[in-house]
Order: C-alpha cells, then sequence, then structure tokens
C-alpha cells in the first residue's frame, strides 16, 4: 500500500494493473448523488431491498441530509466503487435521532453519544470486492474520526435472508461470544426471530462483520429485523479505546494527513 498527501491513495505495489484508488468525504451533491446511485445498485438491483425509486434509481431517505458521504472512487474511471455513510453527533442532535434507534431502543448508549458516530450502508461495487476497497473505506473512517476527535463508532451490519435465515440464525449464534456487557445492550423494536429457524450446517460471516470484529468491535444485543432490506441486522460497537492491537496500526496509516474535504 503506498499513500500520499491528495486525499488517501491506495495501489498495489506488486500489481501494475491494479485499479488505483482514492477516498475522500463528498464535497458536492453530485458526489453524494454517486453514492446514493451504487447503494440502489447494490442494496435494491443486486439484492432486492425494497428502497429507493425505480424511477430516480437512487437510495435516499431522511438520513442523507444530515449526513457525510465516504466515497472511495477508481481514478482511471472516477466512477464510485465504494461508499459509507457517517452520521456526526451535532448533526444527529439535528435530525433528533440516530438511524440505529428506529430499529433498536438505545437507552444504555445514550452516555456515548457526544463522542460517538454512526456509520451505514455500506457497500461496494460487484466489480470491487477484493478487499482493497473496504480496507481503504476503513482508514477513511479512521482517519475521519481522528481528525475530528470522536472516539466511539456504531453501526448496524447486515447479515442476508435470501436462504430464509438459516445463516442468519448461526451467526447470530456465533455472535454470542462477541457480545457486549449487559450495561451496553440494546434492544432490537423488531427482533429477527432466530429461535424459529434451523441453523445452517456452516457460517459465512458477512466481510463487514468480519472487518468490525477484528478491529475488536462488540456486538450490542441481539439482532434486529429489517423487511425492507430482507436482512437481519446486528448493531455493533467499536471504541477506539479497545482496537485489537494487532489492527490499531490502520488506525494510524493516515496520522496527520487530512482527509480530503
Amino acid at each position: 500500500m503506498t499513500f500520499d498527501l491528495e486525499g488517501i491513495k491506495l495501489d498495489n505495489p506488486h500489481d501494475a494493473a491494479a485499479p488505483r484508488l482514492t477516498v475522500s468525504v463528498a464535497r458536492t451533491v453530485l458526489e453524494a448523488i454517486e453514492a446514493q446511485r451504487l447503494r440502489y445498485r447494490v442494496f435494491s438491483e443486486e439484492l432486492g431491498a425494497h428502497i429507493g425509486s425505480r424511477i430516480t434509481e437512487l437510495d435516499i431517505d431522511v438520513f442523507d441530509a444530515h449526513c457525510d458521504h465516504l466515497v472511495v472512487r477508481e481514478e482511471t474511471t472516477g466512477r464510485v466503487v465504494g461508499t459509507y455513510r457517517i452520521l456526526p453527533p451535532h448533526r444527529a442532535r439535528e435530525i433528533g435521532r440516530l438511524y440505529s434507534e428506529q430499529e433498536f431502543d438505545m437507552a444504555r448508549l445514550a452516555h456515548l453519544k457526544p463522542d460517538l458516530i454512526e456509520v451505514g450502508r455500506a457497500c461496494v461495487h460487484p466489480d470491487f470486492r477484493g478487499g482493497a476497497v473496504l480496507m481503504l473505506l476503513w482508514t477513511g473512517l479512521a482517519n475521519y474520526m481522528k481528525a475530528r476527535g470522536y472516539r466511539h463508532l456504531i453501526g448496524c451490519a447486515s447479515a442476508p435472508l435470501l436462504d430464509g435465515g438459516s445463516n442468519a440464525a448461526r451467526l447470530r449464534d456465533e455472535l454470542q461470544l462477541h457480545g457486549t456487557e449487559p450495561e451496553h445492550r440494546v434492544y432490537p423494536r423488531l427482533p429477527f426471530p432466530h429461535q424459529r429457524i434451523r441453523r445452517s450446517a456452516g457460517c459465512v460471516i458477512p466481510p463487514l462483520i468480519k472487518g468490525y470484529l477484528r478491529l475488536g468491535a462488540r456486538v450490542c444485543g441481539e439482532p434486529a429485523w429489517d423487511p425492507d432490506f430482507n436482512t437481519a441486522d446486528f448493531l455493533l460497537w467499536l471504541s477506539l479505546d479497545e482496537l485489537n492491537p494487532r489492527y490499531a496500526r490502520h488506525f494510524d496509516l493516515v496520522a496527520g494527513r487530512p482527509l480530503a474535504q
């Protein structure tokens, strides 16, 4: 990996043909629309979620106008190939709630809100799912938090239910080992009914959840069921004070280097 000061740039020094990628916070409405178009393609067209509009082919909700949009762009074509939505605390106060509060009773996490960002709508273009884009999104999030002094990150990470929920139910069991203490538990408003679902023989962990766990994130309780996205949603909490030492260096890759605004 190589980085320079023009935002953050990532390439593979062992593969001259590898795409060169940059990450930045969207600066214009048009850049945010590019992120919303990618989200629609992934969530609606690929995964069958009932969101957005077929006319506009954009995934938009009431939170978008209050969020910063982290985008990974392929330099050669200029297209957005990855995105993450960030709701900082002062904007959460403006809208009066977090997105996750639609799915969970989060009263026990209220004391974290002044130093907490909420992230969501993470997605990567299907042609770029080798890991580099997700890594760059994580690096961009780290830079965003460090530059603004935030210590905590929460977000819903989803497991699709296309198999009837068998893998999500098995994943729910596996994630019990990564649960928070009772004082940091949340409670789903519409619980995922895992008790009625037969478990799969193996467990496929979605890449985003796997990334959270490697960094040291904790699962804040039972999953919620999101019928619009047809997913089981797990709320994960990552504190910079409890980063896995093995991966903490990723949160220092861009120390002192401002993320392009």
